[in-house]
């Protein structure tokens, strides 16, 4: 999985083949062609294990919040991945990228995380209730949703280039007031 990945973030799917992929993991085509039966299979096996990855790491950061925990801080450890990916660059930034693109049509199989997206909504969604008291549901968890997507397309568009390579505290400063002002909406007249 992982030297499917690394060479997907060099090059992409269209520019690999099957026998670089075991070469790079020293596999057997024919072990690797039994498992998953074809180059796309593995490909979208690989970046099913970084969403999976991902999550885990999201949903860790955002399980650590307690219940007078602020929008801020609800906001850090939401973004906490990809800021740490957008710090580090290089091959982390460029799977994060991978897995991005695949969420904007996400796979009929990508229904199987719903549990995980499900937690992580919630965990942040608890925070904002506490914070924002007079705020529906239905809003925060819209809000939550359209934070997810200002990641899912930092991690994409030129911009995120910007604060590729930074110290990740300065990533974070750059990008947790964005997210918070997302998530805390403005008030209503």
């Amino acid at each position: 999985m992982d030297s499917a990945l690394d060479l997907l973030a060099k090059r992409g799917e269209d520019a690999i083949s099957l026998r670089e992929v075991t070469g790079a993991a020293e596999a057997n085509v024919a072990a690797v062609s039994y498992h998953f039966g074809s180059l796309k299979s593995l490909c979208d096996a690989a970046v099913e294990y970084a969403l999976e990855r991902y999550l885990a790491a999201q949903e860790e950061a955002v399980s650590t919040l307690g219940e007078d925990a602020s929008i801020e801080e609800a906001a850090a450890a939401f973004a906490r991945p990809v800021t740490r990916a957008l710090a580090m660059g290089g091959r982390d930034l460029d799977v994060l990228r991978i897995v991005s693109r695949s969420n904007l049509d996400p796979p009929e199989g990508w229904n199987r995380f719903s549990a995980s997206f499900d937690r992580i909504r919630g965990a942040v969604v608890r925070v904002l209730r506490a914070n924002l008291p007079d705020v529906e549901d239905a809003e925060l968890i819209f809000r939550v949703r359209c934070a997810a997507g200002l990641l899912n397309w930092l991690v994409l568009a030129p911009l995120g280039d910007q604060l590729r390579d930074r110290p990740e505290r300065k990533v974070e400063r750059m990008l947790v007031p964005v997210l918070a002002g997302a998530l805390r909406g403005i008030p209503s007249a």
